[in-house]
């Protein structure tokens, strides 16, 4: 039954989203290895989705119209604070010093902190997970096989989009083009962070 899953969870990694967005926006600022921490972190945060649907905490929230508000709106404060960091980030002069990189531990904390404040990812785990759990098996088992399917799937896809930009940052670094994707990736984020501000249930 978890091999009807994969092509799902194949589909939900390449579907653009914040994960995607905030890999971008590491690669951009802290290279190939902040990249990665973010996947890490994002990893992280589906795995604590995948045991809070087990423990039914993440169908409190779905239920909630407060706990679900409350978490929606700390999700996009924490997308529109990182986008707005990220295109300051770019206004500096032509022959300023280049900001210090993204260190590797901020990069893990914003991965996961972006997954874990994705009220998406409640309902997501609450309506589409049980329909691939064999009757009688262990749901515990099920979700954890689960979301390591999703969460090897976002490793390979992130990680080649994580290699792919930072290479062509190297290509034009102190470009015009270099600082203007990295604030289209900023403006990016705060979209994404309104999109899931103003977006209903």
């Amino acid at each position: 039954m978890l091999w009807t899953f994969v092509p799902v969870a194949v589909l939900v990694t390449l579907t653009p989203g914040p994960a995607t967005a905030m890999v971008v926006r590491s690669s951009m600022t802290g290279g190939v290895r902040a990249a990665l921490m973010t996947v890490a972190g994002n990893s992280a945060g589906v795995l604590v989705w995948a045991l809070l649907s087990v423990l039914g905490i993440s169908a409190l929230i779905a239920a909630s119209e407060i706990a679900y508000t409350v978490l929606k709106v700390a999700g996009a404060g924490v997308l529109v604070v990182l986008g707005v960091q990220t295109i300051l980030r770019t206004r500096r002069g032509q022959d300023a010093p280049p900001p210090k990189p993204v260190r590797a531990r901020h990069a893990l904390r914003d991965g996961f902190v972006s997954a874990v404040s994705n009220p998406k990812l409640s309902v997501f785990f609450i309506a589409l997970f049980p329909q691939f759990v064999t009757p009688g098996s262990s749901v515990l088992t099920a979700s954890v096989a689960m979301a390591l399917i999703i969460v090897a799937c976002d490793v390979v896809w992130f990680s080649t989009i994580a290699f792919a930009v930072s290479r062509a940052k190297e290509t034009f670094m102190r470009s015009r083009a270099a600082r203007w994707l990295e604030r289209t990736t900023g403006a990016v984020l705060i979209a994404l962070g309104v999109r899931v501000a103003l977006q209903p249930r």
